[in-house]
């Protein structure tokens, strides 16, 4: 499948409220939205944040992510990345955090680029390093459930 990116649409924000299947990953994309994920709740965090970008296959939108935090030569903090559940597996999330490292090169100079993974997103994990990012730090945050989380903190040098 051939994949390319672009600016998140308004009109793409109802599929990819229905990629978060459950809370769970729901809590891994967006920390701070409420399940099941709504149209109001992306729309605003789109409005918030900077480079909002879609991924899609022959014409069907498979993944999403932004930067909470981009300055302009400085830190770009990658968030609400997700993918939709029948792409995953197949490189789809590879190419969007490519496709978001070069943005932030490209667009906003950046010197580093930021990634948060919790500890039971075992799929981030394990991809983020593949693509040269290095943990720095480690936070305690609360689960959905209100269990203790680990919040890996991984860097990348741009």
């Amino acid at each position: 499948m051939q994949l390319s990116h672009r600016p998140v649409q308004v009109t793409d924000i109802p599929t990819l409220c229905c990629f978060p299947q459950g809370a769970d990953e729901l809590f891994y994309m967006f920390p701070k939205a409420r399940y099941p994920l709504t149209p109001a709740q992306l729309s605003d965090a789109i409005t918030q944040r900077e480079g909002s970008t879609v991924v899609e296959g022959d014409g069907t939108v498979l993944a999403f992510a932004n930067f909470y935090k981009a300055e302009h030569g400085g830190v770009c903090a990658l968030g609400n990345v997700v993918v939709a559940p029948a792409a995953r597996g197949h490189g789809v999330a590879r190419y969007l955090v490519q496709s978001m490292i070069e943005l932030a090169r490209s667009q906003f100079n950046a010197r580093e680029i930021h990634v948060s993974c919790f500890n039971h997103n075992t799929a981030g994990l394990l991809l983020y390093p593949q693509l040269g990012f290095v943990p720095f730090a480690i936070e305690e945050r609360q689960g959905p459930d209100n269990a203790r989380v680990a919040l890996v903190q991984m860097k990348l040098i741009a």
